[in-house]
């Protein structure tokens, strides 16, 4: 742990809030449907998209009507996605003749990618084509990602509105937000990491010969376009199997920062759009400093952890002042992979340049726990947010109890229906999870009697499986790399787990959404709970905290607290 590696942090989290903060006034002029920049050249493109696909863009939905739209949209991706990965040896731009992704494989990743999670068990550069990588992949790292915003602005307009019986309109919220947002973010970044040494061709692969005279072939392809966009919507998913720790996603220090800072800058810059959107900047800075106070404290733990090194190989005589340099590269270091583990654990495997599973147990204990507390510090494009929200909600219901009044939340009243809809989403995750992981194990001997699924056996195992059902019920895709996922009991109960935390969590959260935005608003009194201030801060902090402890606790004291101490008892696992 250096000085030098902490003003890496810092350097990029700075930016990371320099560019939020007028990056969020967009956002909220997008959403809001209000005039930006480049209204005059986007807006009869958008309007001749509602006009092909029938759409009133005047004509607003409840709460049913947008959700049931967002399901129809999705299932029509996921049948689109699954058919190109079928039929890729009769399509075109197939360079290398891949055969179709068998078809536990096709359920899986089409409904990885139709989720935001982006889970990937195959190896891009090996299994799919160009144009399943372009026209399936990288079209659904940017709709998914819409979709997410656009059900997180469904909840931030329900506290807007005052008995209101619409939540918006998912078509417009998702034309927008792809068209106005994350297309021209694109296609700047992706020139920028092209101009950085990002491979972009459709030339399938190219020869090389090797030091030692050996000839090796090289998978080439669209890697920028898909690239940036991955990091962008906090998506993963990336052309290569090592995502961005392969070179050609990530050649340098410069495309490790810009990566790592378009993870973090539009869940961020969401967080203070809200604030704007509801007229109210102090609230959305509330939830942001939870989240920072949060990471800052999470990214401490990992890369003091890291830092310390591994005491087995400190016995045996290797000098730790290096750290634990497992899985990591040597031009990245350990700093930003503590940034990365942290601070972007709403994507896949975007910025990486350390497996998880090479960290030591503390430090892949924080990421886990920020996927089983569902990705809200700062989370995923939309998700992280309406998740935080979801977690504010039972905040302030708790404090309402504990000083005898009726709780409120940015003027609404927060009564016994909204609270049975938040606990109702919020309890999806550590029933799929823990439910799942459960049964994987109990069953692991066996689905797979040659042990041929799991690298490691007991605590370490058992927090392998169970970071792989946390991160794709989160919808978040990331891996302790030593779970051998490509089989069907794990395709196919992974597509489920990424099923129900996207749909069974997000449904709740749309039925909240309409039954705030039917309340009236009612004035803050001297009896309203502060939500702006640092009582609140620490409220949601230890909300978080309680709420999540106490539904994985035990999972995590057989996993990773385990692996700890049999680690400092010179023990391996």
């Amino acid at each position: 742990m250096t000085l030098v590696g902490w003003l890496e942090i810092a350097v990029v989290l700075g930016l990371v809030v320099a560019c939020a903060i007028p990056l969020s006034s967009y956002i909220a002029q997008v959403l809001d449907r209000k005039q930006t920049f480049l209204t005059p050249i986007l807006s009869p493109v958008e309007r001749g998209f509602y006009k092909l696909a029938g759409v009133d863009e005047n004509r607003e939905q409840g709460w049913v009507a947008y959700t049931m739209a967002m399901l129809a949209f999705s299932i029509v991706g996921f049948v689109t996605l699954y058919a190109v990965q079928r039929l890729q040896n009769f399509l075109p731009l197939n360079p290398q003749g891949f055969d179709p992704v068998a078809p536990d494989l096709s359920f899986n990743t089409s409904m990885s990618f139709i989720t935001n999670t982006n889970w990937q068990n195959y190896g891009g550069e090996t299994t799919m084509s160009h144009l399943v990588q372009m026209l399936g992949l990288t079209v659904h790292n940017f709709v998914s990602a819409a979709t997410g915003l656009a059900m997180a602005w469904a909840l931030v307009r329900a506290f807007a509105r005052s008995e209101s019986t619409t939540v918006g309109n998912f078509w417009v919220d998702l034309t927008r937000t792809v068209l106005y947002l994350l297309l021209p973010m694109s296609i700047i970044g992706a020139l920028v990491l092209v101009f950085a040494g990002v491979p972009q061709t459709l030339v399938g692969s190219i020869d090389a010969t090797t030091l030692e005279g050996a000839k090796q072939t090289i998978s080439l392809g669209p890697v920028a376009s898909q690239e940036f966009i991955k990091e962008l919507g906090t998506n993963g998913g990336g052309f290569f199997n090592a995502n961005s720790a392969h070179p050609f996603e990530n050649p340098n220090i410069l495309t490790n920062i810009i990566e790592i800072f378009a993870l973090l800058l539009i869940p961020v810059a969401s967080v203070l759009a809200f604030g704007r959107s509801i007229g109210d900047g102090r609230q959305g800075r509330a939830i942001l400093v939870t989240m920072g106070i949060l990471v800052v404290a999470g990214v401490f733990v990992v890369y003091v952890s890291e830092a310390a090194g591994n005491p087995i190989l400190t016995a045996l005589g290797v000098d730790p002042s290096q750290g634990n340099m497992e899985g990591k590269e040597l031009r990245f270091g350990q700093a930003l992979t503590a940034l990365f583990a942290t601070g972007t654990t709403g994507t896949s495997t975007g910025a990486v340049n350390a497996m998880h599973d090479s960290f030591m147990p503390l430090a892949g204990l924080i990421p886990l726990f920020n996927i089983l507390a569902g990705c809200i510090w700062p989370g995923g494009v939309g998700a992280g947010l309406y998740g935080f929200l979801v977690v504010a909600i039972i905040a302030v219901f708790i404090a309402g109890l504990m000083v005898g009044r009726t709780p409120e939340y940015l003027g609404k009243k927060i009564e016994t229906r909204e609270m049975k809809l938040a606990m109702l989403a919020v309890l999806i995750y550590p029933l799929v999870v823990l439910g799942f992981a459960a049964a994987s194990v109990l069953l692991q001997s066996q689905l797979d009697p040659d042990g041929a699924w799991l690298t490691n056996s007991g605590p370490h195992g058992l927090s392998e499986i169970l970071y792989a059902y946390a991160s794709q019920n989160a919808n978040n895709g990331s891996a302790f790399g030593g779970l051998s996922g490509n089989n069907l009991w794990f395709n196919s109960t992974g597509g489920f787990a990424m099923f129900l935390g996207r749909f069974a969590y997000v449904i709740p959260v749309l039925a909240l959404a309409g039954s705030l935005a039917s309340k009236k608003k009612v004035p803050a009194s001297v009896g309203t709970f502060p939500t702006h201030g640092s009582l609140f801060v620490g409220l949601l902090i230890g909300v978080i905290i309680i709420l999540y402890l106490l539904q994985y606790f035990p999972a995590l004291a057989l996993g990773p607290i385990v692996e700890h101490f049999l680690l400092l008892s010179g023990k391996t696992f």
